[in-house]
């Protein structure tokens, strides 16, 4: 499956009510360990049919960034059943990444 674009509008229907349990990566473009995640994240995306994986950009969505009191980035959370399961701050490793589901 791929990464979706995860917008205040469409966050409800992507996360809240996924079946699934979805990782939410809240990024931005002038990020450099951003850019070190972004290739894991689109990977686990490409990989893992069991889960959804979510993109956030945190300048163009500041309310969902501020919602989840995104305070550094990148911020790795894990949703499960509408509510937050794991959250890691900064560049991940995939192993690491692949742990928090």
């Amino acid at each position: 499956m791929s990464v979706i674009t995860i917008t205040k509008d469409n966050f409800k229907q992507e996360v809240l009510e996924s079946g699934k349990p979805v990782l939410l990566d809240f990024w931005a473009a002038w990020c450099g360990p951003c850019r070190m995640v972004a290739p894991i994240v689109e990977e686990i995306g490409e990989e893992r049919t069991d889960i959804r994986v979510g993109k956030v950009n945190v300048d163009e969505q500041p309310e969902l960034a501020g919602e989840f009191g995104v305070m550094s980035i990148p911020t790795l959370v894990v949703m499960k059943d509408g509510k937050e399961a794991a959250r890691s701050v900064g560049a991940q490793p995939k192993e690491d990444i692949l742990s928090m589901l």
